[in-house]
């Protein structure tokens, strides 16, 4: 078919070969009438050369032809691209059976016998090219149709519910793995395919569908001949043929085994946890809901424990996420096959699987649902148990560790009428035990409740101090035991509020730390304490030193060292005038970053100094590793050390081992006399204490120094 600019119209395109040219020109006069636009070629090989130029819509071949026959002609533009499906008409005076067979076997759609009809030549044209085009469009329909439901793993199926005799499409067959049956497939043979202990349900449907003429949609597992399984889902309706009279069952049947592996992956990540395998926060949340729902319905009680692993941060510092990956995963195994074996607890059937009530939050936090346990007795029962099994010796990677564990516990109604509610109430009780030690669980109280709400407040309040410049640092001196010198101070922070008077540091400092404020505390009081010490040096021509705590927070930045440079620069103090004092956590937590770090602080010339010496769970032997000047013992220690027997024996102690690693020693909270003698008839090197002085606020240094100088001459 071509486009005609003069009728502007669509014009089908008629190829005439024949080598009489009186019986082309009576073919173009029939068609041309009919605004049938013709072609001409005298022999099969022209007839080749124009076809592959107009592409026609119908060829009338005429079978006498010199050279090549019409016959051959029509096999050869059958062979022709666009030749295959093009109608050709053999137009012959012969009317034998053997031509006219021939024609067929040759790939001709039609014959015309001569003499032909003129006037109606042109009806039979347009009829054989509509009806070509209907029955090639009917092949890419079902060709396309085919395709797509290969692409899609669906299938058509015909069941005439009064023979019982199916009707399948090919893509049905591929997907129950059978060959295409050349004998009658029966319902029977259908259901062979159908799981065993899915057959039940499938006949259900089934008659119901058919009892109640309704349609269905059901999903089912298939049998494969060679084992394995699949899962279809198959859709069907009641249709009736024949006026109503012979009823059919016409429908679908869909592969849906790979949809189905996906729907259950992303059940799994968007309910449970991809590391331990056990629920996450999400699916807890909407499964203690549930819970609760039933409970308040029934009149019952239900328990929820927050459990949150001691120093488990350790492992990852340490060790490397991999291992604490690895921990967490083995605290979780652990958990299960407790709760599994307690003879409290019961199991809880879930659509997954038979599970405990047992969910991974996030990080090493772990929850716990009691269903209808709600005595003290019971529930202090399995949280004991528990935390004795996670509190054993455990090997991560070759090495031994242990992870105790922290537990709050809230019941519900009494703690809590929703799941926020519990879990809020629940996390203030594990805070709680975590203050008592940790390896402990602890009942939520309302007293706990009114604690968070001043912390709340106090939290507010400090933030506020930040900006409004309320806090100041005070300077306790440090005296040199044998010659009574003061060498330099420690910079102290105090925070004076408006409405809570004088804060103390134990209170507002691990609460900074908490709630992140430390570092921007610890910067302050670095940058403060370094300008402070200056000036003072400035004024007596004293190389005083400073002292400046360091917190864990502060000390894990990697731009530390950066930042100490900057403010010894900043400030131009001798960096040999600073040291940094560090709890003995902080040197636990990961010792090869931790030497690294102190290394280049020492290239700078800061010192530093071990905090509240003793106090920690590090081993002595640690100490040769750090390159540290200095241990300070910490209070606790020297204040009992003249009544307490263990206390003196430790101080002795330190004091030897730190002499023997050629370590200074400080001694803090000196008050007496009798403490300062002990401690110089034992060697300490350093004391600070109230006995000097108590921490002084800036413009008190200077007449203190004075003042001390003054009863040193003396």
């Amino acid at each position: 078919m071509k486009y005609d600019n003069k009728n502007k119209d669509l014009q089908l395109v008629v190829l005439v070969v024949d080598d009489d040219m009186m019986e082309r020109l009576l073919v173009r006069e029939a068609l041309e009438r009919a605004d049938i636009r013709v072609e001409e070629a005298e022999n099969g090989a022209e007839a080749l050369s124009v076809f592959r130029r107009v592409s026609p819509d119908l060829i009338f071949l005429d079978v006498r032809m010199p050279v090549v026959d019409g016959f051959s002609s029509c096999a050869n533009l059958r062979k022709e691209t666009g030749g295959e499906d093009v109608p050709i008409i053999m137009v012959t005076g012969l009317d034998d059976i053997e031509s006219i067979e021939r024609a067929y076997e040759v790939g001709a759609t039609d014959f015309i016998t001569k003499p032909i009809n003129w006037p109606t030549l042109h009806h039979r044209v347009r009829y054989m090219i509509r009806a070509s085009r209907a029955f090639q469009g009917l092949q890419k329909s079902e060709a396309r149709l085919s395709q797509a439901q290969r692409i899609a793993h669906i299938g058509h199926w015909r069941h005439n519910l009064q023979t019982n005799v199916l009707y399948w499409s090919d893509e049905i067959y591929r997907i129950f793995g059978l060959e295409k049956s050349a004998g009658i497939l029966s319902y029977e043979k259908f259901m062979k395919s159908v799981h065993p202990n899915d057959r039940p349900a499938m006949r259900e449907v089934l008659n119901d569908a058919i009892s109640e003429n309704k349609s269905y949609n059901i999903d089912f597992r298939v049998v494969l001949p060679d084992g394995r399984g699949c899962v279809v889902q198959q859709q069907g309706e009641i249709v009736f043929d024949d006026a109503e009279k012979s009823p059919q069952m016409i429908g679908t049947i869909q592969d849906i085994t790979q949809q189905k592996k996906d729907e259950e992956k992303i059940l799994d990540l968007a309910y449970y946890d991809s590391l331990t395998g056990l629920p996450n926060r999400q699916n807890f949340l909407n499964y203690t809901s549930r819970t609760l729902s039933r409970a308040k319905q029934t009149g019952t009680k239900a328990t929820l424990i927050y459990l949150d692993l001691d120093g488990f941060k350790h492992i990852n510092d340490t060790a490397g996420h991999g291992a604490g990956d690895e921990a967490l995963k083995i605290i979780a195994d652990l958990l299960n096959n407790q709760l599994r074996n307690s003879d409290i607890v019961a199991r809880i059937k879930t659509e997954k699987d038979e599970m405990v009530p047992l969910a991974r939050l996030g990080g090493d936090e772990f929850t716990i649902l009691l269903p209808n346990i709600s005595k003290q007795e019971s529930i202090a029962k399995v949280a004991r148990r528990i935390l004795d099994v996670i509190s054993q010796p455990t090997m991560v990677e070759g090495r031994e560790y242990y992870i105790p564990g922290s537990m709050g516990i809230t019941i519900y109604p009494e703690d809590g009428q929703d799941v926020e509610t519990l879990l809020k109430h629940s996390d203030m009780a594990m805070y709680a035990a975590k203050k008592k030690g940790g390896n402990c669980f602890q009942f939520y109280s309302e007293s706990m409740n009114i604690q968070v709400l001043k912390r709340l407040n106090m939290e507010t309040r400090l933030r506020k101090a930040i900006a409004r410049d309320e806090l100041a640092l005070h300077y306790q001196p440090l005296m040199d035991i044998k010659t009574g010198k003061i060498l330099g101070f420690e910079a102290l922070a105090r925070w004076e509020n408006a409405d809570l008077g004088l804060v103390s540091p134990s209170d507002f400092i691990p609460l900074a730390e908490e709630a992140g404020l430390i570092l921007s505390i610890g910067e302050w009081a670095l940058r403060n304490a370094c300008a402070q010490t200056k000036v003072w040096q400035e004024e007596t021509g004293v190389d005083l030193t400073v002292a400046v705590n360091v917190s864990a927070l502060q000390f894990k930045q990697d731009y530390l060292v950066k930042t100490v440079a900057a403010v010894i620069k900043e400030t131009t103090l001798n960096p040999r005038s600073l040291k940094l004092e560090l709890t003995e956590s902080i040197l636990m937590e990961n010792i090869e970053e931790i030497v690294k770090k102190l290394l280049q602080l020492k290239e700078i010339g800061v010192g530093h100094s071990i905090d509240d010496f003793g106090t920690g769970y590090s081993s002595l032997g640690y100490l040769k590793r750090f390159p540290i000047d200095s241990v300070k013992i910490d209070k606790s220690f020297v204040q009992d050390m003249l009544t307490d027997p263990d206390d003196a024996a430790i101080i002795r102690a330190i004091i030897a081992l730190s002499h023997n690693l050629r370590l200074k020693v400080i001694a803090e909270g000196v008050e007496t006399d009798e403490q300062l003698q002990y401690l110089m008839t034992h060697d300490c090197d350093t004391i600070q204490g109230y006995l000097i002085a108590s921490p002084l606020p800036p413009e008190d240094v200077i007449p203190f120094l004075n003042c001390h100088r003054s009863k040193e001459s003396h």
